[in-house]
């Protein structure tokens, strides 16, 4: 699929602030099931700088900074992105090991998959609930993510939380109502505590019967399955990740994954956040004119 995505972010503040570098994470990434065909950004006002790089899980990253004072800030994000993975489901398992729950990676691994299996909230609630699912839905692998992933759907109720970090597992088990990073999290605690490695994926779900998500940054997980690689989970649907997915970032940390990050110095100020994400697929690529801050 051929998606158009344009998010735009507004920072409005009550006076003149000095804004602190800034940090960017608004370009989709591009790899085997995923392409960036272009992606443009727009800053108003224009920053004094702007620089590309990759983070220590090999995200695209901008880092922003300018001078003087200023009470508004706008972020503009374009891009053009295809998906191609039709079947979430292509691979097999290479590793006998990862077969049945509770797993234990290839020694090869080395440390590598560490920070993907700590858990981030120790709790014994989770732990419990992990272990009634796995007498539930049994030890096969994929089986009990795919019974986890409906499992999380089909008994949780969907919010819309505009701000905050993701709800502690625990709090999320009482309640039984969260967003969609909320679910992402529960759905890693649990993997964790059967020993997968998972990781925390913003980025842009496109539903073509539900505008629910056309209009907000969406989240997931995603699992390290030996043969198959990072595997995305959407508990919020209940779907395996596949081309109607579109993902900006991952990380071990929700926190890392944050689309803007950054500080401001003013005294007494207070600030606001405004924000508006269209998808639309697109049949055909369009064609684009030059641009010093475009791909």
């Amino acid at each position: 699929m051929l998606f158009r995505i344009e998010h735009t972010t507004r920072f409005i503040y009550s006076d003149r602030v000095h804004i602190e570098p800034m940090t960017l994470r608004l370009r989709p990434r591009s790899d085997c099931w995923q392409k960036l065909h272009t992606f443009s950004l727009n800053i108003d006002p224009a920053p004094k700088g702007l620089t590309e790089s990759a983070d220590l899980e090999g995200n695209s990253v901008a880092s922003i900074w300018s001078t003087g004072l200023l009470n508004r800030l706008s972020i503009e994000a374009v891009s053009e992105v295809e998906t191609t993975r039709e079947n979430p489901f292509d691979f097999i398992l290479t590793d006998s090991q990862a077969l049945s729950l509770p797993i234990n990676y290839d020694a090869g691994y080395g440390n590598a998959l560490d920070p993907y299996l700590t858990r981030e909230y120790s709790s014994d609630d989770v732990h419990e609930f992990a272990d009634t699912l796995l007498k539930e839905f049994g030890t096969n692998t994929i089986s009990f993510l795919t019974s986890l992933n409906q499992y999380i759907h089909e008994n949780f109720h969907r919010v819309l939380r505009e701000q905050g970090p993701p709800l502690h597992p625990s709090e999320l088990l009482k309640t039984r109502e969260g967003a969609c990073r909320d679910f992402a999290v529960l759905f890693m605690d649990v993997c964790r505590v059967l020993g997968l490695a998972t990781r925390f994926t913003s980025g842009y779900f496109f539903n073509e019967d539900d505008g629910f998500d056309e209009h907000e940054l969406h989240a997931w997980a995603e699992v390290y399955l030996p043969g198959g690689g990072w595997r995305g989970y959407d508990p919020t649907h209940g779907l395996a990740v596949a081309d109607r997915h579109v993902a900006l970032t991952s990380a071990c940390k929700p926190a890392l994954t944050a689309p803007t990050c950054g500080m401001y110095r003013g005294t007494g100020i207070s600030s606001s956040l405004e924000y508006n994400i269209q998808i639309t697929r697109i049949d055909t690529l369009e064609t684009h004119n030059a641009d010093p801050m475009e791909d």
